[in-house]
């Protein structure tokens, strides 16, 4: 799905469910069923969605709009897939301080080889 929504740090409710061609109603819905989606609320209590509530809202568009999940299977899915990025961040991060500690271990080496 591509949603047309100019760059922001905020959106409005009516914003972003004209970019999913959905209801405002729909989007509230979607707030109370999904804690990953938290906008901030302003003195009025008028909703502002980051880029990042965007995209978890397209996740949850494409899984139960367009790939037919039930909320519970699509909030089943969305915690399988953010367990998986933690995971692949804890693995890049080590691999980083391998790739640090490697490196070092070359530079003694070249120094000790002169």
């Amino acid at each position: 799905m591509q949603i047309n929504l100019p760059e922001k740090r905020y959106y409005k409710i009516g914003e972003v469910a004209d970019a999913f061609g959905v209801n405002a109603s729909l989007i509230r819905f979607w707030e109370k069923e999904f804690n990953s989606i938290k906008p901030k609320k302003n003195a009025k209590g008028d909703r502002r969605f980051t880029p990042e509530d965007v995209q978890q809202l397209k996740r949850i568009y494409e899984l139960v709009k367009e790939r037919g999940f039930t909320l519970e299977g699509a909030k089943t899915e969305l915690s399988k897939s953010r367990n998986l990025y933690q995971t692949n961040e804890h693995i890049v991060s080590r691999l980083e301080q391998l790739k640090t500690k490697l490196i070092d271990l070359k530079n003694k080496l070249n120094r000790n080889a002169q």
